[in-house]
């Protein structure tokens, strides 16, 4: 099998799932964003909490 008709089948392999858009109904870019956010200002918050010595 050659790279060219190995990158032809999984073009067409994607293109065949695509009638859904990727995106599942039950998940909003906003939540999953504002929900990153806040776990990343949450870690931020213990990691400066636990490094005092500054």
């Amino acid at each position: 099998m050659s790279l060219h008709s190995t990158a032809a089948q999984l073009v067409t392999l994607a293109s065949e799932g695509g009638e859904h858009g990727g995106n599942h109904e039950s998940l909003s870019p906003l939540f999953i964003g504002g929900g990153a956010f806040v776990a990343l200002m949450l870690l931020l918050w213990i990691t400066t909490r636990f490094n005092r010595d500054r």
